[in-house]
């Protein structure tokens, strides 16, 4: 078989062994924060940040969901790592956004955050901040062992199909994942154009 034809199978079996449950228990979970007048920050880095931008989008759009990511604001991101460090900053944004339990932390990692590989840190952080103001805490991640999966109320762990596609398919099933909820009838209030 071709890479591609390699890659498409990989994906079609993440899609079928992917956690169904968790997605709903995060829906069930996103419809109570807004039910509640909970806002819903959107937290990753890199190819994660920009699934977290995208993802903004929609919850705010198609759910009417007070949503936000941090890493949408480059001045006041690149403000903070330079005066306070990269490890802090979403915890020093949450707190800024007045962070409260009737809110909610999404997290698109790859990893979910490493303290002993030193990786994410900043997403450690920010969700032990999360937890110490009881907000709720989902994710959809690319391993069961980082951070992220451990603390969370749900976090879907994107199946691993081959060990050298964990990035690829985690960012891509990521889309997969937040799509599946902003289309979802706990929380869609407006329907799409197409």
């Amino acid at each position: 078989m071709s890479h591609a034809q390699d890659f498409m199978k990989e994906a079609a079996t993440i899609a079928l062994e992917i956690d169904a449950d968790a997605i709903e228990r995060m829906a069930q979970g996103l419809a109570q924060v807004r039910s509640g007048g909970g806002r819903l920050f959107l937290l990753g880095v890199g190819g994660s940040a920009g699934n977290c931008s995208h993802a903004t989008n929609d919850f705010r759009k198609l759910c009417g969901m007070e949503a936000y990511a941090p890493t949408d604001n480059v001045s006041e991101l690149t403000a903070r790592i330079n005066d306070e460090g990269w490890d802090t900053v979403f915890a020093e944004w949450l707190k800024t956004s007045r962070l409260s339990n009737k809110d909610a932390i999404l997290v698109f990692s790859v990893g979910g955050g490493d303290a002993e590989r030193n990786v994410s840190v900043n997403l450690i952080r920010g969700l032990e901040f999360a937890k110490s103001k009881g907000a709720k805490i989902f994710g959809v991640v690319g391993r069961k062992t980082g951070y992220t999966a451990q603390v969370a109320d749900a976090a879907v762990v994107v199946p691993v199909e081959n060990p050298q596609h964990v990035t690829p398919h985690t960012e891509a099933f990521q889309a997969v994942v937040w799509h599946c909820l902003v289309s979802h009838p706990l929380l869609q209030t407006t329907a799409t154009k197409w």
